[in-house]
């Protein structure tokens, strides 16, 4: 672990090179969820383990991992106005492979379509799963396109027509193989009790960078340029405190390329004085609202995800 000496504050943001990884989620019914996943958004079941009384269950596409689902049916279910998880967000690489899952979750009816934005940056349409966990299903659009003014990256949300996106995008032979074309998580949007408290975690401590920070209630933040790794708000979840034990979100994964990059950001815990975890290949933490954070370096196999 790297300390640093009294008094001095490291500088260093996350590296550009930041990911996100699988989101874990404690789920009541493990078998309906892995169902849903499955046939909604086109995912296969990577991996198992059983630890004690939990099943830990890892889905993605190929060998990308997605999700975990960790049956804990003894759990309240998610209470929509504490702290945690607002959506997890998919990225797909091509317009095609977007609408051929966003056919797939539309059809699914133990889930919930909510809506569909242009953000300018992206193309995005949202599900609840049958839990009550937030789905965002979205594409970039390439970079260039994006608009900046006084160098702040603008971001909207602008009605999106999802029947004409999807007689625009759909190819039936995308739609019969979806499964078998990439995907992984592009951000975490999480609800937090306060925005200031959130920057000092995500922002300060973590080493995210602020990219747009004037919607009302919420901060957008991420490295290397992207438009956002993780998002925070305050629209159901104003004054939140701690979260209590509940189903929904369990652990936010990041990845960064080096060991360097983790000796960092403990430099930056240790100067802050926030109690974390590390055991050489990952960092954990819990956040102000106890949501727990892993950033780990990529290239760990689903054994790793398994006992986050």
């Amino acid at each position: 672990m790297t300390t640093t000496q009294p008094g001095t504050a490291p500088d260093r943001v996350l590296n550009a090179n930041t990911g996100m990884d699988a989101v874990t989620l404690r789920v009541g019914d493990l078998e309906q969820m892995t169902s849903y996943y499955a046939n909604a958004l086109a995912l296969e079941s990577i991996e198992e383990r059983a630890r004690g009384r939990e099943v830990h269950r890892v889905l993605g596409r190929g060998r990308t991992p997605m999700v975990r689902l960790i049956g804990t049916p003894d759990l309240p279910g998610v209470d929509p106005r504490q702290a945690g998880l607002f959506h997890t967000a998919f990225l797909f690489d091509d317009a095609p492979t977007l609408a051929a899952t966003v056919l797939r979750a539309a059809q699914d009816q133990r889930g919930h379509f909510t809506g569909s934005s242009d953000h300018l940056v992206s193309e995005a349409f949202y599900f609840t799963d049958p839990e009550g966990n937030g789905i965002e299903l979205y594409l970039d659009r390439d970079r260039s396109e994006w608009q900046y003014q006084n160098g702040a990256l603008q971001m909207s949300t602008l009605y999106l027509d999802p029947n004409a996106y999807l007689q625009r995008h759909l190819d039936e032979n995308v739609l019969a193989t979806v499964g078998a074309r990439a995907g992984k998580v592009g951000h975490v949007h999480l609800q937090v009790g306060d925005i200031p408290t959130a920057r000092a975690f995500y922002v300060d401590a973590l080493g995210f960078e602020t990219t747009v920070d004037t919607y009302p209630g919420a901060l957008f933040a991420a490295a290397g340029g992207y438009h956002h790794h993780v998002a925070m708000n305050t629209w159901n979840s104003a004054g939140a405190g701690p979260r209590a034990a509940s189903l929904g979100l369990g652990d936010v994964a990041i990845t960064v390329p080096t060991r360097d990059d983790l000796d960092a950001l403990a430099a930056r815990l240790t100067h802050r004085k926030l109690q974390f975890a590390d055991d050489g290949r990952a960092v954990s933490l819990d956040d102000p609202w106890g949501t727990h954070v892993t950033v780990a370096l990529p290239g760990g196999d689903v054994d790793e995800v398994l006992a986050r």
